[in-house]
């Protein structure tokens, strides 16, 4: 369990059960946000597909999170632990953004997650680049990689 901050209404808990339902529908928001930067369309059903849920709920390496503010959803994390781990997916509602609710969360998962860490935006992404430049709690190391990736790889000590 990742802990919440006691002066705040935000929550990071990981995830079971129903709300697998809940972030299939969140990642539904998520990708179509996110087609801004990769061009993806919708299915013939108008659904965006993500493969990988069902993973989470059952490989040991893998930890989904839901983020709720004042106990309503507000985002989700997707996270896979491993050398480095790995933020395989971060999303918080529009209407979080700005309130340090993004920053707040992925500072409860670095902690949570102690050890080394890779972040990875798409270069057409310019605003999750500013993101993770601030939300990172400590130096980092950047790349921008041939595919058109940028990349921040830490390392989190145990507090």
């Amino acid at each position: 369990m990742v802990p919440s901050t006691a002066a705040s209404a935000l929550t990071v808990l990981p995830a079971s059960g129903e709300d697998f339902d809940l972030l299939g529908r969140l990642l539904q928001l998520y990708f179509y946000d996110f087609s801004e930067y990769t061009g993806d369309d919708v299915d013939d059903e108008g659904s965006f597909h993500y493969a990988w849920l069902d993973t989470y709920r059952h490989e040991q390496d893998r930890y989904a999170y839901v983020v709720r503010v004042d106990g309503h959803p507000a985002g989700f994390a997707l996270v896979r632990q491993g050398d480095p781990t790995q933020m395989a997916e971060f999303f918080v509602l529009r209407k979080y953004r700005r309130d340090g609710v993004g920053r707040r969360t992925a500072r409860l998962l670095f902690d949570a997650h102690v050890g080394s860490w890779s972040v990875t935006q798409l270069a057409t992404n310019p605003e999750a680049t500013s993101f993770w430049r601030r939300a990172i709690p400590v130096p980092f190391d950047e790349t921008v990689h041939a595919d058109g990736k940028v990349e921040q790889t830490f390392s989190i000590e145990p507090a």
